[in-house]
């Protein structure tokens, strides 16, 4: 039998193992076909201030084996139980990508639940729930798919020339498209916990205008945050992503 700590542990990597005493708890959700390690160098320069979480998808890396999952829905619905023993204290989430959508479905778990509202959403290079749809990527062929992610940046080159490994993870990065792609918000829904929008000033895939339109999903304090580079932006300012973070999430918790 799973325990509820055991299953927290399969779902979430803690890079910084002193950072568990740390105030407060960031769970960080990577982007479609990414994974936890996306967010090794955020917890390191985190160091000690927040106490990284870092969710591993069903899927890929170590949990490869497991069937992955490809609604944002029923993802939410996983993580958010398997997830429940680590919101023992106050928990801000940063979602990039499709992590955003799926950091905005798990906060609004946590405050249906009243066990511990989220003290912050970051959705980082994302469109607006409101401002999601139309998008068919996860419908390309092998090969366009792999020119998508080339075009993005995002996967390393080194990575995209191996074709035994990219045939072996691109059944993820097809459901993770596809979870991201069919999600619908069809009512107003706003949280209560405040909400910072970051995003790339070039990025083709999340325009100005809807990340902006964030704004609409909080009845809290709303913060935009643009800086220079595309998709993947987070990775030329990280300090600056930490800064930023530092800054809100001591307000918050103080």
């Amino acid at each position: 039998m799973t325990t509820a700590s055991q299953e927290s542990a399969r779902w979430a990597r803690r890079f910084v193992p002193a950072a568990e005493r740390a105030p407060v708890r960031l769970l960080c959700l990577p982007h479609a076909g990414g994974s936890a390690s996306y967010f090794h160098p955020l917890a390191r320069l985190l160091d000690t201030r927040v106490d990284v979480l870092a969710v591993q998808y069903p899927g890929r890396q170590d949990r490869r084996l497991e069937p992955c999952i490809d609604d944002i829905r029923v993802l939410a619905d996983a993580a958010f139980e398997a997830l429940r023993p680590v919101l023992d204290r106050p928990v801000a989430l940063f979602g990039h990508s499709m992590g955003a959508t799926l950091g905005f479905e798990l906060a609004r778990r946590i405050e249906a639940a009243d066990e511990a509202n989220p003290v912050r959403l970051f959705a980082s290079g994302r469109r607006a729930p409101a401002t999601q749809g139309g998008e068919l990527v996860h419908r390309f062929d092998d090969d366009r798919l792999l020119g998508e992610l080339a075009s993005l940046s995002g996967t390393d080159v080194r990575v995209l020339g191996d074709e035994e490994m990219m045939r072996s993870v691109l059944p993820a990065i097809r459901a993770d498209y596809k979870a991201a792609e069919s999600y619908r918000l069809t009512e107003q829904v706003r949280l209560r916990c405040p909400i910072t929008a970051l995003a790339g000033d070039a990025d083709p895939k999340a325009s100005l205008d809807d990340v902006r339109a964030w704004q609409r999903h909080t009845t809290a304090e709303f913060d935009l945050r643009v800086y220079p580079g595309g998709h993947f932006f987070l990775a030329e300012h990280g300090q600056a992503i930490v800064q930023l973070i530092t800054e809100q999430l001591t307000v918050c918790t103080a």
